[in-house]
């Protein structure tokens, strides 16, 4: 987790203005699972609070687990100005989620909102078994990039990853994280009575300059290369900016795609 902890505690402000939130589909779906009308829920790699955001006034309370000081003190202040009136007890923890400092079942619902993959899974998910209650429900789920817009702006986003992807071959740098396949490591613990992945699909709106900001955000060292030497140009930045002011002159529809990893305690 240190890695995500450094990667992101200085974009934390760029992050939380460009990701996408949580589709209230996806908290009804979960809430469904849980059997609980109003679950306690952990939300684990909470970032800057928009998947924890996204159960106000639906959950009894949540509690927002993050280690990244940046991404936790914008987390603090969107809770503070969204949450109030909600009807809901939210709590900031400054922890992990292999060590959560949490009690024994406490917890009706966790999720990890684009986090995952970011936890050593042999410690985390121990972790997370310990926390929920019988019949409680993780949801662990990532969207797909990039949004689909149309196939131009596809097109361009799918060649910054490749050049960067390339770079990164160049340099011989090993992959941030262990990749998404979560549902075989949550079926491999033995922890969970059954598991399955399914989609759900959600929409926002948006335009040239979110799309760029999500861009260097999502895919991996893209920022990075960056600020150590790389140009737009050799990185096709250059070309997503050219065809995002083209396709995007207005904000748009961004048809967005969740993958959902649920397991039942």
């Amino acid at each position: 987790m240190s890695d995500a902890i450094s990667r992101f505690s200085a974009v934390a402000g760029q992050y939380d203005a460009a990701r996408p939130r949580p589709p209230e589909d996806l908290i009804e779906l979960i809430t469904q699972w849980s059997g609980v009308a109003r679950p306690d829920v952990v939300d684990l790699g909470a970032g800057t609070g928009l998947s924890a955001l996204a159960w106000a006034g639906r959950a009894a309370a949540v509690t927002a687990v993050e280690p990244s000081p940046g991404m936790r003190a914008v987390a603090e202040r969107r809770i503070a100005g969204s949450a109030t009136g909600s009807g809901t007890r939210f709590a900031l923890v400054d922890a992990t989620a292999e060590a959560t400092g949490l009690p024994d079942r406490c917890a009706d619902v966790i999720t990890a909102s684009q986090a995952m993959h970011w936890f050593d899974p042999d410690r985390a998910l121990p972790e997370i078994a310990r926390l929920l209650r019988n019949g409680g429900v993780l949801a662990a789920y990532d969207c797909d990039w990039p949004p689909c817009i149309d196939w131009e702006t596809d097109a361009a986003w799918d060649r910054v990853a490749r050049l960067v992807d390339e770079e990164q071959a160049r340099r011989g740098l090993a992959a941030l994280h262990r990749g998404k396949d979560h549902l075989a490591r949550i079926q491999r613990s033995g922890l969970f009575r059954h598991a399955e992945l399914i989609a759900v699909h959600g929409r926002e709106q948006g335009d040239a300059g979110r799309l760029v900001a999500v861009a260097l955000s999502a895919i991996a060292h893209a920022g990075e290369f960056l600020a150590d030497g790389c140009t737009e140009e050799e990185l096709g930045i250059a070309a997503l900016r050219d065809v995002a002011s083209r396709r995007l002159s207005r904000a748009r529809t961004w048809w967005w795609t969740y993958r959902v990893h649920l397991a039942v305690r």
